[in-house]
């Protein structure tokens, strides 16, 4: 196994912006870097792109090189691609239109040397529109990484984290990702059977597997937000359309693990939510966030149920599938 990092550009119509994301890698104060661009059917220019610029910058790097697809077969198949040619004991995965700190694989890699327990480790991520420009900064996440009900508090164990993760997906700086090769491979990778989900099923399988999840109290990724991104909600939608899309993952990683209760609950929201599949009612204003909140908890039988359980039983108020 080689002694440097694997950076795993994941592209997908990048044009745009992969010669930036490119640049923020070049520019690493790390040394050793082997890059892989994997790039799921661009129908765009985004792997001549890349190409050209591996042509002018490639000698800065270990070894380059550039996979593609002959099909669009979505962003977790994407990246076990370049997962699969990967050869660096430590990976991370930045989309084609973030950027690296300057420091960010050099404060990686001091940080799991300093803690060698780490497999899994994640930073905070600044946020920007459109530009990573000064006046397009929008803010940093997470805000509070330690509070004592965050998921990365120092205190909590692999196994609360998974319960926290039963309930919902807690991790919004995923660009942070740096992870052990051999952990990512030993819990199965991604999974392909969700084409635009490949965070939120591995958080759950790295968590079942015992594989804590840390947390490093620096900034060392830069995310964009713009209209062409693929988990874009700048319409301003009261549900996210990728939630209708989860059902099928819900069933598989969600349901079996959580008690009868929360999973009735978790069911019947998702049922009331069909509703807001209509364009009009899914505009965030207030007329349907009311309406929503009305389904969804004051006419929700479900959570009072859960609420008396919780009364009735005090062991289930520090239990987090409950909270």
């Amino acid at each position: 196994m080689g002694s440097f990092v694997s950076v795993i550009v994941v592209t997908y119509n990048s044009s745009s912006f992969v010669e930036e994301t490119l640049n923020s890698i070049s520019q690493q104060t790390w040394p050793d870097i082997e890059l892989i661009i994997t790039d799921d059917c661009s129908t765009d220019n985004t792997v001549s792109i890349c190409h050209e610029w591996i042509k002018a910058n490639g000698h800065r790097f270990v070894s380059t090189e550039i996979i593609g697809s002959k099909i669009n077969t979505g962003v977790a198949a994407n990246a076990n691609r370049g997962l699969k040619r990967a050869g660096g004991q430590w990976l991370c995965f930045p989309a084609g239109d973030d950027g690296l700190k300057r420091d960010c694989i050099a404060d990686n890699i001091r940080w799991v040397n300093e803690h060698p327990e780490i497999r899994v480790l994640f930073s905070a991520v600044d946020i920007y529109q459109n530009t990573f420009s000064k006046e397009n900064y929008i803010k940093t996440t997470p805000t509070e990484p330690f509070n004592p009900n965050s998921i990365m508090y120092p205190g909590r164990t692999v196994q609360s984290q998974y319960r926290q993760l039963l309930v919902s997906d807690r991790i919004h700086y995923t660009p942070s990702l740096f992870i052990h090769r051999e952990t990512l491979l030993s819990v199965g990778s991604f999974d392909e059977r969700f084409k635009l989900l490949e965070d939120y099923p591995l958080w759950l399988n790295l968590t079942r597997n015992g594989h804590k999840l840390h947390f490093m109290n620096k900034v060392t990724v830069n995310y964009r937000q713009h209209r062409a991104a693929i988990n874009n909600n700048s319409n301003k939608l009261l549900i996210n359309p990728n939630y209708f899309s989860q059902e099928a993952f819900r069933r598989i990683y969600i349901y079996p693990n959580i008690p009868i209760d929360i999973k009735l609950n978790c069911q019947y929201q998702w049922m009331v939510s069909q509703l807001f599949r209509l364009p009009f009612f899914n505009k965030d204003i207030p007329a349907n966030r009311c309406l929503h909140s009305a389904f969804t908890i004051y006419l929700n039988p479900f959570k009072y149920f859960v609420k008396f359980r919780k009364m009735l039983n005090r062991n289930l108020q520090k239990n987090e599938l409950y909270n």
